[in-house]
């Protein structure tokens, strides 16, 4: 069964940073793109980033470009999500998804082209 399972959210003051993983199960990690998206309330749900299935590859949102770094362990079968400088703007419920090509070369961030999700973490930036 193919699973993808967000942690490491919280509650983190603003300029402080967290760690979020998305741990696969029931697929080959390698031959996958994963992407992170993030939705606050009322609001529409927002790529954030992705990494290519041998990690060569990243796309960022303008929105966190030179705050969030995504890496990945496909040997541990987890994607991380490094957020740094957090702004309050950046609270949201954070997800991650597999994309849909077995090839691991996009690195869309388009949410249309991901076909397994978490659940979500919440991140929460406050003072």
């Amino acid at each position: 069964q193919v699973r993808v399972m967000e942690s490491g959210g919280g509650l983190v003051q603003p300029g402080g940073s967290l760690r979020l993983s998305c741990v696969a199960s029931g697929f080959t990690l390698d031959y996958y793109t994963i992407g992170w998206f993030r939705q606050a309330p009322g609001k529409e749900r927002e790529g954030v980033g992705c990494i290519s299935g041998n990690g060569g590859r990243t796309n960022y949102a303008d929105s966190v470009k030179g705050r969030f770094t995504i890496s990945r362990d496909n040997a541990k079968k987890t994607v991380y999500l490094q957020m740094n400088s957090l702004k309050p703007e950046d609270t949201a419920v954070y997800l991650c998804a597999r994309h849909l090509s077995p090839f691991g070369r996009v690195v869309a961030l388009t949410s249309g082209e991901y076909d397994y999700w978490g659940q979500g973490t919440q991140v929460t930036v406050s003072s």
